[in-house]
């Protein structure tokens, strides 16, 4: 097998199903000091896969190896078959602009309106004239509920029309797999309702393949498929299933995690 074959026993569960992202007794630390080991996980086309666990257990960190900040030095990450961890530089940066990634600030240019904002990456990396990239822009904003917002600047709007619009820009490029880093910190439930019922469209009419960081219950059960939690104790991540089950047969720590004390928003189709 090269090291750019994913392995055999990685492949999908169905026939009609693929696997987009694979990930192989990943270890994660900083310098001596390991955070997590052992991280093992697939992630279905077309489905949404959350990252939970206590505060410190490395969530933010496990994002961080999957998206190229971190070089991961133990374990394996492929993306479509394809290895990122071993991947050459070039063909790195090939295969991350396949990705789109959503920040917990939204990382916004706050020199610059939503529009140029979004239009950064297609003037990067994309021949497009400049019709061509106002085009996309509008499409893209409207597509997360902006048009009417292209010449606003980042100041003049809400955290969390801010968050939607750093979703378009992360959108821009059409990214077959979206991230995110904790995607409703610092929303008010309504707008955190709304960022995650634009998840579950984007999901739905696009297909995407989505890994959100979240430790925020109602998030949790409304737009999770799948998920794994990392146990900052044990130093390994104990679970991997669907937290509407997790939370009624999973291991007790999970249980634990997924009962505390608040109402998971729309698990039962409400």
């Amino acid at each position: 097998m090269s090291s750019g074959d994913a392995p055999a026993q990685q492949q999908s569960h169905s026939p009609s199903s693929r696997v987009a992202i694979v990930v192989k007794d990943l270890e994660m630390a900083y310098g001596s000091y390991v955070v997590m080991s052992g991280v093992t996980f697939t992630v279905q086309e077309g489905k949404i896969m959350v990252i939970m666990g206590g505060s410190g257990c490395g969530k933010s960190t496990l994002l961080r190896y999957l998206i190229g900040l971190k070089e991961v030095e133990k374990g394996e990450v492929f993306y479509h078959q394809k290895n990122f961890a071993k991947a050459s530089e070039e063909e790195k940066e090939a295969i991350q602009r396949t990705f789109g990634v959503l920040y917990q600030a939204g990382a916004l240019w706050s020199a610059l309106t939503l529009a140029e904002n979004v239009a950064l990456p297609l003037e990067q990396y994309t021949k497009l004239s400049t019709k061509e990239v106002a085009e996309v822009v509008g499409i893209k904003l409207a597509l997360v509920g902006l048009k009417g917002f292209e010449e606003f600047y980042p100041s003049e709007i809400s955290g969390g029309m801010r968050k939607r619009a750093g979703l378009a820009r992360a959108m821009a490029l059409d990214p077959a797999l979206l991230f995110f880093d904790e995607p409703s910190a610092g929303l008010d439930p309504i707008s955190s309702r709304r960022l995650d019922d634009l998840i579950l469209r984007l999901r739905d009419s696009l297909g995407t393949t989505i890994v959100v960081v979240t430790h925020e219950l109602p998030s949790i059960f409304a737009i999770a498929d799948t998920s794994i939690f990392l146990d900052a104790e044990t130093k390994r991540m104990i679970a991997q299933g669907d937290p509407k089950e997790l939370v009624k047969d999973g291991d007790p720590k999970v249980r634990e995690f997924l009962s505390r004390g608040e109402t998971p928003r729309r698990i039962n189709g409400a």
